[in-house]
């Protein structure tokens, strides 16, 4: 096996060298040769006339006995998930301690779906692993390791573990030609390319479709007859559904799930090639140099397609397909015609979102965050307009763009902590000596826009604090909840607040730092809702002017 060479010629040093331990563990997904090379090791361990090179001849009557899975007095193979409990360990514990048929032989246990085997019976098999009777092997296969891990840790100390990978396309597709060949039967390489992708490195997955295909087809095999038998869908229909998304014909979207359904489609099967199909267009979009393994002319017609959109955009579109998959839903609905007309709904309006840094920018932020360099919204170095080359008259007219708008010609009276006001961003530098503001809040916004012997990590945490003049003098921080809060205890953050706060104020001040609000009590959860109010009002702290555009576009907090 070309995939599993690291395995085989270990194993093959190992019975030529006669080295062979005496517990092996074989993991690796399903339908990736662990029963198979187990097989193997049993048949050189036993076969009379082995070469040299420790391969065995596969011609003798012990050598037919294993690979056909006859039965034979020193090879035992044991099925866990119907051999599971301590009594089955027991009885095969027993019958290891009976020596091999003949001089020269070993006994061979190979124990399938090893993870099914309870506590109780790597209990019980924990002692003959400990100290095993001599020419006594076991081998142990499994799909899930770690469950081995969870149960019976001791066990993979005594165990020689092997690790199988998955066959690659180009190593299944050989070997499906090789069986083609065999049966006098033909193919075209992309159906078999077809069929090797759909196994998804799983060699026995890959011959058990192309039998249903020889199956239908009675010999000759095709393109059109292997997307027939597996369900797939055309990449046609891809690229159909990628213009119908890079114009934003929204309303087009259940008229082509509907197309989808009537025709017989299996639309888990269309979802997870629309996933496999937005994942070729990205890769397209930032390497249009690089060969894929996609069908002849597809690539090109990739190509042309992913010219419209944004690779921002084509990454949000994988993630919110990707993310359908990850919560499980899809495969929990009763009715997944809902789920995918959603997710495509939402990926036909993917080039109206907006980030956060961006709405801020718009609304008049600092020129690092793409808002103005010397006006709100005007142009600066290291910024660009949002073009996403999604329908660019429909970005042009964008409700967001005309609310942002009209937030802007609604601010008649910006305060020096609108960063992207005339009075902020047209001054060379702050003044050597700051005029005093008329209160302990103001002092507070123009000492943090000034920046001036502000703690070093603290700048947002101190813009959402609640300040308050409480005279004589004094004024009163109350900080949000949050581990920051612990550091305005220090002795030097405070001095440091007071010095910086002074100029501005004009006068000596004495802090009261006020307790955070209390955190709720320990028995009590948390719900995701309150994370997010809290979220938002620490946000509206900071900008104020996000709490306008928030209520105005009905935003909502995603991450």
């Amino acid at each position: 096996m070309a995939a599993q060479a690291h395995v085989s010629e270990t194993l093959r040093k190992a019975v030529v060298g006669n080295r062979v331990g005496h517990a092996y563990l074989f993991c690796g997904p399903r339908g990736v040769g662990k029963t198979t090379l187990a097989r193997m090791l049993a048949m050189a361990l036993n076969c009379p006339n082995r070469d040299e090179s420790g391969e065995p001849c596969g011609e003798c009557d012990s050598c037919r006995r294993i690979w056909g899975g006859n039965t034979a007095l020193d090879v035992v193979e044991i099925d866990a998930a119907s051999n599971r409990g301590v009594d089955d360990a027991r009885d095969l514990r027993e019958r290891a301690m009976y020596a091999p048929s003949e001089e020269g032989r070993f006994k061979v246990y190979i124990v399938d779906e090893a993870h099914m085997l309870t506590r109780e019976a790597w209990n019980a098999l924990l002692k003959i692993l400990e100290e095993p009777p001599s020419r006594v092997i076991f081998v142990f296969a499994t799909t899930e390791p770690q469950k081995i891990q969870q149960m019976a840790a001791p066990i993979l100390s005594r165990c020689q573990r092997f690790d199988f990978k998955r066959f690659g396309v180009s190593d299944i597709v050989q070997r499906l030609a090789d069986v083609l060949a065999a049966e006098g039967a033909s193919a075209p390489e992309e159906a078999l390319r077809i069929v090797a992708r759909k196994a998804d490195g799983g060699m026995r997955d890959a011959l058990s479709l192309l039998d249903q295909v020889l199956a239908l087809t009675g010999g000759e095999v095709d393109t059109e007859s292997v997307r027939r038998v597996l369900g797939l869908v055309e990449e046609e229909r891809y690229l159909e559904l990628l213009d119908i998304l890079a114009d934003g014909r929204h309303a087009e979207v259940f008229a082509f799930v509907g197309r989808l359904v009537d025709e017989g489609y299996d639309l888990v099967e269309f979802y997870h090639g629309l996933l496999d199909m937005l994942r070729a267009l990205l890769r397209v979009r930032l390497t249009p140099d690089e060969a894929l393994d996609l069908p002849e002319g597809t690539q090109a017609d990739l190509a042309a397609k992913a010219e419209r959109f944004d690779p921002g955009d084509l990454v949000r579109m994988l993630a919110a397909a990707a993310e359908l998959e990850s919560q499980g839903s899809l495969r929990r609905s009763v009715n997944p015609r809902i789920l995918i007309e959603m997710l495509l709904l939402r990926l036909s309006y993917m080039d109206r979102t907006v980030h956060l840094e961006e709405l801020l920018g718009m609304l008049g932020g600092d020129p690092s965050s793409g808002g103005g360099a010397g006006r709100p919204g005007a142009p600066g170095e290291g910024s660009r307009p949002r073009e996403s080359g999604v329908r660019a008259e429909t970005a042009e007219a964008a409700t967001p763009r005309t609310i942002v708008d009209d937030v802007r010609a609604g601010d008649p009276e910006p305060t020096p902590r609108d960063r992207g006001s005339p009075a902020a961003t047209a001054a060379p530098r702050p003044e050597a000596t700051p005029r005093p503001a008329a209160s302990a809040a103001e002092a507070w916004d123009r000492w943090l826009e000034a920046g001036r012997g502000v703690p070093k990590g603290l700048t947002a945490f101190l813009r959402s604090a609640t300040v308050e003049d409480l005279g004589d003098g004094t004024v009163s921080v109350s900080p949000l909840p949050g581990p920051a809060a612990e550091r305005l205890a220090d002795v030097g953050i405070q001095n440091a607040i007071r010095k910086g706060l002074e100029p501005f104020l004009g006068r000596p001040v004495t802090l009261s730092i006020g307790a955070a609000a209390e955190a709720p009590p320990a028995a009590s959860r948390v719900t995701q809702s309150e994370v997010r109010e809290d979220t938002m009002r620490a946000l509206f702290r900071q900008e104020p002017r996000l709490k306008r555009a928030v209520e105005e576009l009905d935003l909502e907090l995603m991450d």
